[in-house]
């Protein structure tokens, strides 16, 4: 069974998180390339590392490798007035926020000691949520065409999106993730078309407004953690040695 190092690394800045996403992804990657030169029984080989990593950032507008500019709706100078960040990352999908009451995600995950099937992955980070969101009494889905997780459509409400996914990998290693909505300004996501996606039959939400309350975020962190655990069947390696 594989072990999976936890690490919630609070607030911190993006750029801080994706760099070091990258130093433990070419960390993992390493290791593949060094147990490949030596037989299943050599005592020089190393054991696979994987990591999932939550944390939280400060206001920042991130554009998938997919994506288009023209779905960030602020000037240079607004984001400056307003102390927003924005990058342009190496992940799937299109523009999204991150900001503070969301937890973000991201495994680092070497594919090969699970199954190589990307979609696979994607779906899993899905059930991930909507076993979460079950929790709360809600319903999660898919929608076809669309990653990330839903609330279906009702009479008075269009398609709400809980959760937006984008990943990246390189030689079946995981980087980036999901992020999750839970106690989110959703007043940020006005200065863009999330996710690409312009229309007024979709809009973004967050636990805190389909539950008209602020949300343990802790609870929710502990719940993501147990699911991750079942779906991929690894156990938790909470100390680093």
């Amino acid at each position: 069974m594989q072990k999976v190092i936890f690490k919630d690394l609070g607030a911190i800045d993006y750029k801080e998180a994706w760099d070091y996403q990258q130093s433990l992804l070419n960390e993992l990657v390493a290791i593949k390339r060094a147990n490949r030169t030596l037989e299943a029984d050599d005592p020089n080989r190393q054991k696979q590392k994987h990591y999932l990593l939550f944390c939280e950032h400060k206001p920042v507008y991130t554009l998938g490798k997919s994506g288009s500019l023209d779905h960030l709706l602020l000037s240079e100078q607004q984001l400056s007035e307003q102390e927003i960040d924005f990058y342009k990352i190496n992940r799937g999908g299109d523009i999204t926020f991150h900001g503070k009451g969301q937890i973000v995600g991201y495994p680092i995950f070497d594919l090969d000691c699970f199954f190589t099937d990307v979609h696979k992955y994607v779906r899993y980070l899905e059930e991930a949520v909507i076993r979460t969101v079950a929790h709360y009494g809600l319903k999660g889905i898919r929608k076809e065409g669309f990653t990330g997780v839903w609330l279906d459509k009702t009479e008075d409400r269009p398609f709400r999106k809980l959760c937006a996914i984008g990943v990246h990998l390189s030689r079946w290693v995981t980087m980036h993730g999901f992020a999750f909505n839970i106690n989110t300004e959703l007043n940020y996501f006005n200065n863009i078309v999330p996710c690409g996606i312009n229309d007024i039959d979709k809009k973004v939400t967050s636990l805190q407004a389909e539950l008209g309350k602020p949300i343990d975020i802790d609870e929710v962190k502990d719940l993501l953690k147990k699911h991750f655990k079942d779906l991929f069947g690894f156990v938790f390696d909470e100390v680093e040695n």
